[in-house]
């Protein structure tokens, strides 16, 4: 019997297991951290105020945040507390210099908290003014089923278990491609103490 691997877009990569045990924990610890200065907090979705299942923070200068009232953007401050994102942790910069080629650094981290039963939608992120920068994240707790498809919505998709530590880029023509978490498979990982996935998504918003 044989098998046939699937075909990636061009400038997709998986970097498995890339962060250790320990610089794992040290992610969390960071996201902890920054938590206390910007909270997690339960997004909407534009028009219809629908809440996404996941909770959300940020790192960086700039964080991404919606809700019904003024939809998908970035932003310099939370939107509740109105204070300042915490900066980006030099872990995750000296990653994206890493795995892109890309030469400026980003300028948003989506913090995003997938609990229990959570998932995201197909999507392509796109609300960025420079669609040519590389989008980078990370994966850290409970495994996931990313889903990666094509540049139209309905295509066929790939699944892909992502598990703590692991890390995918998407650039070039992965960059505006279909993807989304189908699944989480709680309760695999002690990594985070009150269980879940935690994913870092890395984004540059304008262009250098």
């Amino acid at each position: 019997m044989s098998f046939t691997l699937p075909t990636y877009p061009q400038g997709f990569a998986h970097h498995t297991l890339h962060f250790t045990p320990a610089e794992q924990a040290s992610l969390i610890e960071a996201v902890r951290l920054g938590a206390n200065q910007a909270p997690f907090f339960q997004p909407t979705m534009p028009r219809t105020g629908a809440p996404l299942s996941v909770v959300m923070s940020n790192f960086g200068p700039l964080g991404w945040v919606t809700d019904k009232e003024g939809g998908y953007r970035y932003q310099s401050t939370h939107p509740i507390t109105g204070a300042d994102w915490p900066a980006l942790p030099k872990m995750l910069l000296d990653l994206w210099h890493a795995v892109t080629d890309y030469p400026a650094p980003p300028e948003a981290c989506l913090i995003n908290w997938y609990r229990e039963g959570s998932k995201m939608g197909l999507h392509v992120d796109n609300d960025e003014n420079d669609l040519g920068a590389p989008v980078v994240s990370v994966s850290l707790g409970d495994p996931a089923m990313f889903r990666l498809g094509g540049p139209k919505r309905g295509g066929v998709t790939h699944g892909i278990k992502l598990f703590s530590g692991d890390v995918v880029v998407l650039a070039g023509d992965a960059r505006l491609c279909y993807h989304g978490v189908s699944k989480i498979f709680y309760g695999q990982s002690a990594l985070i103490t009150k269980g879940g996935r935690i994913n870092l998504t890395m984004r540059r918003v304008n262009t250098p």
